[in-house]
């Protein structure tokens, strides 16, 4: 658990705004170094024990930040790019994704700061009042992160998509994704 100190750390000299064309490339770097391969173990986050290959592409990343329902937001420090987040209006709720933080920097309650941003932009913007996201059902940490920030699982799964190589190469059969909700009041 993060202390309030290091919370306060956390918030110093961020930039939030919205990812533009141009910072694909960075970005598509940042999740990738979240999740897959040896930079990710240096982070909590890493899905390298369970899935090899890529997290994501340039061509998704592009199409979120030209998507007129989502945003993707980006969270500079000193000029660079140590995390993101998207949030997609789907009708009367929003959902969550593609969010990472550099794994040099997890831990220290960034993490936090940005789901807390991405929550209150969702609502202040589209007036939603619950964020949704999926999880690989097998994150029980993450799930348990999640949890601890008013999330909460509702059991309904649905299929990995196993044979689609944009999503990563599973190393193992069992793989999911859950529903996680919370209410934006």
């Amino acid at each position: 658990m993060d202390s309030p100190a290091n919370a306060d750390t956390a918030m110093t000299g961020l930039t939030f705004r919205d990812a533009t064309e141009a910072d694909i490339d960075a970005l598509v770097a940042l999740i990738e170094s979240a999740y897959r391969g040896d930079a990710s173990r240096a982070g909590w986050t890493t899905e390298a024990d369970i899935l090899e290959g890529q997290r994501t592409d340039p061509e998704g990343v592009l199409e979120v930040v030209k998507s007129p329902d989502s945003r993707l937001l980006t969270v500079e420090r000193d000029g660079a790019i140590i995390a993101c987040c998207q949030i997609e209006r789907r009708g009367d709720h929003a959902y969550f994704g593609m969010f990472a933080v550099s794994p040099t920097l997890q831990g220290g309650g960034l993490g936090k700061v940005v789901i807390a941003e991405a929550e209150r932009t969702a609502r202040e913007t589209w007036g939603v009042k619950e964020m949704q996201m999926t999880v690989i059902s097998v994150r029980n940490d993450l799930i348990a992160w999640y949890e601890r920030r008013g999330y909460r699982r509702t059991g309904q799964m649905s299929p990995f998509p196993y044979g689609d190589e944009r999503f990563g190469i599973p190393q193992r059969d069992d793989l999911q994704f859950e529903l996680l909700v919370k209410p934006l009041v």
